[in-house]
């Protein structure tokens, strides 16, 4: 028994991750449209049929333009927030999910939690069957102890690497565009998602695939370079924003989460007495 996964594609061009078992699959968000999607999964000999709902992580563009024709093509419900789908301006019938309460497709259990992003009421999402654990963590604006939790649980994961500190400071974007990406609450840079990684992966974990590179902001290369360094037995792998990745099977197995690191001890505050 085991889980399949694989990126239909990942970046600010369009968004797509599949995730099923032998019989039934979910995609997490749908950016990239419906034609593109079948001629992926054509490819990879995966079938649209066995695709049984979207969930849907936020209402920016890249995450949900191929929604409407995908859903209305096979009648695919769509797991969506009613502000994110008010956001959103679709035209479709939503189903509303609630953080931290999962949602049963078939084999698949699917829980949503809440995460840092500037949109209206983001979410990422842990996918479970089969006795094993995926987890789906892009658009994320900082580490918190939620995405530290669920990533400690995972097999696989789909992780936000979106940018490298130099080559967005160096680069060409305009300063409010490098502040909202790099403020908290737009994305990851390579070195926050590298640390998640190294102080929070499970022994155990099987695959790691590095989403959302930034086409102007990071490079392929670096960021696998910097995490093959660290990844022991774990494969690591860059989810391309041109083209779908190879299709990942992923089994059940023991995973051991390392300790947690102890905070920083603080420093004694030394109150001078006043002199008279």
């Amino acid at each position: 028994m085991s889980l399949f996964i694989t990126s239909l594609n990942s970046g600010s061009n369009g968004n797509c991750y599949y995730i099923g078992n032998a019989e039934e699959a979910i995609l997490v968000d749908a950016g990239i449209s419906c034609r593109e999607t079948e001629r992926r999964m054509k490819r990879l000999g995966l079938k649209m049929d066995t695709v049984k709902a979207i969930f849907i992580s936020h209402e920016h563009t890249d995450h949900i333009s191929g929604v409407p024709v995908l859903a209305k093509k096979y009648r695919l419900p769509v797991y969506i927030t009613g502000q994110t789908l008010h956001h959103s301006r679709m035209q479709l019938e939503g189903i509303v999910f609630k953080p931290q309460e999962p949602v049963t497709i078939g084999q698949l259990q699917v829980t949503a939690f809440v995460k840092y992003h500037d949109a209206c009421d983001p979410h990422s999402f842990l996918v479970t069957g089969n006795g094993v654990t995926i987890g789906v963590f892009t658009d994320i604006g900082r580490c918190c102890d939620q995405l530290v939790h669920h990533f400690r649980q995972c097999h696989a994961a789909f992780l936000e690497a979106n940018y490298d500190t130099d080559m967005l400071e160096k680069g060409r974007y305009p300063i409010f565009l490098k502040n909202r990406i790099r403020g908290g609450h737009g994305h990851l840079s390579n070195q926050q998602a590298l640390d998640l990684f190294r102080q929070h992966k499970p022994e155990g974990m099987q695959v790691l695939l590095l989403s959302h590179l930034s086409r102007d902001n990071n490079d392929p290369a670096l960021a696998l370079d910097i995490f093959s360094r660290h990844a022991g037995n774990v494969k690591v792998a860059v989810a391309s924003r041109y083209e779908e990745s190879k299709v990942y099977e992923i089994f059940p197995g023991q995973l051991v989460a390392p300790p947690r690191p102890a905070p920083p001890k603080k420093k004694p505050v030394v109150v001078q007495a006043a002199l008279f």
